[in-house]
Formats: C-alpha cells, sequence, structure tokens
C-alpha cells in the first residue's frame, strides 16, 4: 500500500467526576484560564503528550488541574465530531469517576483559574462539547443504575435508605416510588443493616451498608 497525505489531528483526555456533597449529585468543574473559552466552565482534561497513554493523560490532567489523583478511571467514550475545539481537529477520549469529596482537597492549577465542584442541577454554560459529555456520562450511569455497585461508592460507609434513593433520583432526574424502591434493594440483597440508627428532626433513621456480593 502506497503511501498518502494523512491530515494531523491532536489527541486529548476530558474527564467527568461524579461525587456526593452535601447530599447533592455534583461534578467536578474547572474555569479556564487561557483561549479558546477563556473564563468559561469545563471539565477537567487537556493533550496528550509524548510518551505517555491517553489514562495517564487523564490522570496527570486531573490532579494538574485540581490537584486530585485519580488511578482506574472508567472510559467512557469518544468525541470526535469536526468543529468541537476551535483550534482545529482535535478528538477526545473522555472518562469517569465516581468519588466520595471527604478526604479530596480541590486546588486549581496548571491552565485552570478555578476548580470546584458544581451540583448537576446548576451546571453553567460549559465549553467545547462538554455539555454532551456530560450527558453521555449520566446516560452511562442511568444505564449501570440497577446493574453494579458502582453508585454506591457515592455514599458514606453507612447511610439511610432515604439517602441512597435520592442519589438514584439525582441521577435519573425524577422521583422513584419509595415503596418500589425499597422492595429491589431487599429483593437484590444489596445492603445490609449496621444495627446504628441516625437521629435527627424526625425518628430514627436505620442505617445500613452495601452487602459485598450484593447484584
Amino acid at each position: 500500500m502506497g503511501l498518502r497525505h494523512v491530515d494531523m489531528f491532536a489527541l486529548a483526555a476530558d474527564l467527568v467526576v461524579f461525587a456526593l456533597e452535601d447530599t447533592r449529585l455534583k461534578i467536578l468543574l474547572i474555569r479556564r484560564g487561557n483561549s479558546p473559552f477563556k473564563g468559561h466552565w469545563a471539565l477537567p482534561g487537556g493533550f496528550l503528550e509524548k510518551g505517555e497513554t491517553l489514562e495517564q493523560c487523564a490522570e496527570r490532567e486531573l490532579a494538574e488541574e485540581t490537584g486530585i489523583e485519580l488511578r482506574h478511571l472508567k472510559p467512557l467514550g469518544t468525541f470526535s465530531k469536526p468543529g468541537r475545539d476551535p483550534r482545529g481537529d482535535v478528538i477526545s477520549v473522555a472518562y469517569m469517576a465516581l468519588v466520595r469529596t471527604d478526604g479530596l482537597t480541590v486546588t486549581a492549577g496548571s491552565d485552570a483559574r478555578e476548580a470546584a465542584w458544581v451540583p448537576m442541577d446548576k451546571l453553567p454554560k460549559l465549553a467545547f462539547d462538554h455539555a454532551k459529555i456530560i450527558d453521555t456520562a449520566r446516560t452511562r450511569l442511568t444505564d449501570d443504575l440497577y446493574q453494579s455497585q458502582a453508585v454506591f461508592s457515592l455514599l458514606p460507609d453507612s447511610f439511610t435508605l432515604a439517602e441512597a434513593q435520592s442519589v438514584f433520583e439525582q441521577i435519573i432526574g425524577e422521583p422513584l416510588d419509595k415503596r418500589n424502591f425499597r422492595s429491589w434493594l431487599h429483593k437484590e440483597g444489596i445492603l445490609q443493616e449496621t444495627g446504628e440508627e441516625r437521629r435527627g428532626a424526625h425518628r430514627p433513621a436505620k442505617l445500613y451498608s452495601l452487602e459485598e456480593g450484593g447484584l
């Protein structure tokens, strides 16, 4: 096969990091310090450097721009629509992660002017095609909701059934029937009682933890 001219393109990695903070589902965003879209909110991410894999690129960019170090990121998809980046032909491989915010300190760095956890239902206008990437991540999370234990990694080690239902509802974007949800939890054998209760303004609520081997 003979050689032919090949147009050049750049490879990048972007990250959708979900977390539960103050009972609200949030996404980690950065405010861009450079053009294009200077001053706009965006997902953490950047260009692939020589000698690294795309996953290593994602891990490095996340640490540089937000101060958070994560490993074993879950591949989300490839985004390659022409014109998605005004700088030229840029193909982005997106990754996603679910984390707890306790013990994590967000610190803006590199070309990020600011970094913050932003509520899923209060997302600002985003740079590039990052709104589409987030929609894809949310759809993936919704599709996996009843098939894996991953969503429970957003919750603390012990939690109430109401707190678990709230996470599911925020991901789906609509309320769930309380009785049906709890019936499903019982049927799947996902949770076990811890023997403790959370006391507040209302009647004490039993605390649960994830049953190893559920689902």
